[in-house]
C-alpha cells in the first residue's frame, strides 16, 4: 500500500468535540483498510483568507495532518467522506514519495578523509582538471610577425 499525507483543516471546537472529528476521520481510514502511521496536531491558526464553508466564514482553523497507508482504490471514498463531514473545512490527500534507502555504515564514515571513496573520487577528479588547464594554458609571446607590404 502506498504512504499518503492529508492535511485536515478543522472548524475550532472544544477538545472533546475535536477529539470526535478526528475519531471519525480516522475511522473512515480503517474502514476503508487503511493503516494511521502518524498524527500531527499543528495546533490553531490564522487562515491566509478567509473560508467560506456552508453559509459560514472563517478565519482560523484547527490544523492536523494524518500520515496513513490506504489501497489507491479506496482514495475516492475518503475524499467524499470527508467532503460530507460539516466539522472538515478542507482535507486533501497527497502521495508521499518513496525515499531510497541510505547505504552508509559508521565505519565508512569514520575513515579519515584520505581514505574515503568519495574523496578519493573528487581528488581523481581535480587531477583530471589541473591536466587539462595545464594542456589548455596559452603563450602570451607572439610567434608570428605579419610581413609589411612593399612601399616603393
Amino acid at each position: 500500500m502506498p504512504s499518503y499525507e492529508m492535511p485536515l483543516l478543522l472548524r475550532v471546537l472544544n477538545k472533546p468535540d475535536t477529539f470526535n472529528v478526528l475519531k471519525r476521520a480516522a475511522t473512515a481510514i480503517f474502514d476503508n483498510g487503511g493503516i494511521i502511521r502518524k498524527i500531527e496536531n499543528l495546533g490553531v491558526k490564522e487562515l491566509p483568507c478567509k473560508i467560506s464553508f456552508r453559509g459560514e466564514t472563517y478565519k482560523q482553523a484547527d490544523h492536523f495532518l494524518f500520515y496513513f497507508d490506504v489501497p489507491p482504490s479506496k482514495l475516492a471514498s475518503l475524499t467524499d467522506q470527508y467532503k460530507r463531514d460539516i466539522d472538515i473545512l478542507r482535507s486533501k490527500i497527497f502521495k508521499q514519495e518513496e525515499r531510497d534507502p541510505v547505504k552508509c555504515t559508521l565505519h565508512k564514515e569514520l575513515l579519515p578523509p584520505v581514505y574515503r571513496k568519495d574523496v578519493q573520487k573528487l581528488m581523481e577528479l581535480a587531477e583530471k582538471k589541473k591536466k587539462e588547464h595545464q594542456r589548455l594554458q596559452y603563450s602570451r609571446e607572439i610567434t608570428y610577425y605579419p610581413s609589411l607590404p612593399n612601399t616603393q
